[in-house]
């Protein structure tokens, strides 16, 4: 009789030379996630991509009874797929996320052509509507949340930044002078500049002598250690303990690098700036199916309101095309000639 415990698994896994049989010895080295990783790291794709790919990929083998890819076909795809948008019913985005990690699997990491899908049934993409916060909402909602977390929330509207954004920004990315925010590597890998808030200046840069402080402590406990992007480390050694590099929402507490044998202070996490959005949504009773990203929603559609350019808001918000700003609004009968934020409305 088969006996379960804790660590077995529902499925006995089959043995290696079963799962590998009729596979060329030359793509029995690293793993396939292990390849799969090397993938998104050649083409520099974000650590949210890799992730959700290495999900997707699981799942295709999993679902068919943890067969290798290179014996499936197009006809395996078709049917993991057509499982997940009839049976599961998952929505028409997450199919395509599915269906992209497959793609990416076969092109990009096993080499191989996956032929057409002919019998795939496509989910069909319905236009959804943002939500968008009202002004008196907005202040109702700051003044529920502590100040790091309403600095933040103030960036995200009077700015127009996404949370991930937000929490990764460095100190050298404010400046002052020409009230503008430099966001680097935004989604896309893509870098932009947008507004400064004027009326937050005079809390964030008290907040940056606050981090200023932080970091001359780290610096005498032998630590004051920052991650940079990629190998700028090694271009620039001293950089990890300059406070320009320093994140301007750090986190609490240092963590240990176990690669480098050091301490590093991280951002701010993206998760607990979410619960602080919500807890005050709730807290400021305000009905709406809402969250981080409804900040910047709200920022464009108070901009639009305001009468600037979906031109100049396409510019701010970062977008590619000019048809993804277009769904906060179908007529601009006005423009302006100078951006102001609403927050200083």
């Amino acid at each position: 009789m088969y006996r379960f415990t804790r660590n077995t698994p529902i499925f006995p896994q089959p043995k290696r030379r079963q799962l590998w049989g009729q596979i060329p010895l030359a793509l029995q080295g690293p793993k396939l996630l292990d390849r799969v990783h090397f993938a998104c790291r050649r083409r520099h794709y974000s650590p949210k991509t890799e992730k959700s790919y290495r999900y997707w990929i699981k799942r295709y083998i999993y679902f068919h009874h943890k067969m290798h890819p290179l014996k499936m076909d197009a006809s395996h795809v078709e049917l993991f797929l057509n499982h997940l948008a009839v049976v599961e019913k998952v929505s028409p985005s997450t199919q395509n996320q599915a269906l992209n990690a497959i793609v990416f699997l076969y092109k990009q990491v096993l080499d191989t052509e996956l032929g057409k899908l002919e019998n795939l049934r496509y989910a069909k993409r319905r236009k959804r509507i943002p939500v968008v916060f009202s002004r008196d909402e907005v202040n109702r909602l700051m003044t529920y949340l502590n100040p790091k977390f309403e600095l933040m929330a103030g960036i995200m509207y009077g700015s127009g930044l996404r949370v991930g954004e937000c929490a990764q920004l460095r100190i050298m990315d404010i400046d002052f002078e020409y009230h503008s925010i430099f966001v680097r590597s935004g989604k896309g890998n893509k870098d932009r500049r947008t507004l400064l808030p004027r009326r937050i200046v005079g809390p964030l840069q008290a907040h940056i002598a606050k981090v200023k402080a932080m970091h001359d402590t780290d610096l005498q406990n032998g630590a004051g250690y920052t991650k940079l992007p990629n190998a700028l480390h090694r271009k620039y050694p001293y950089a990890e303990r300059d406070f320009a590099w320093q994140f301007l929402f750090p986190s609490n507490c240092r963590r240990l690098d176990r690669v480098f044998n050091i301490e590093r202070r991280w951002y701010t996490s993206v998760s607990s700036v979410q619960k602080a959005i919500r807890s005050a949504i709730r807290r400021a009773k305000i009905y709406k199916h809402a969250g981080c990203h409804t900040l910047r929603h709200s920022f464009a559609t108070h901009m639009l309101e305001a009468g600037y350019d979906i031109r100049t808001i396409q510019e701010l918000l970062g977008h590619s095309s000019v048809q993804t700003t277009q769904i906060y609004t179908h007529v601009i009968k006005a423009g302006g000639l100078g951006a102001r934020s609403p927050l200083d409305e």
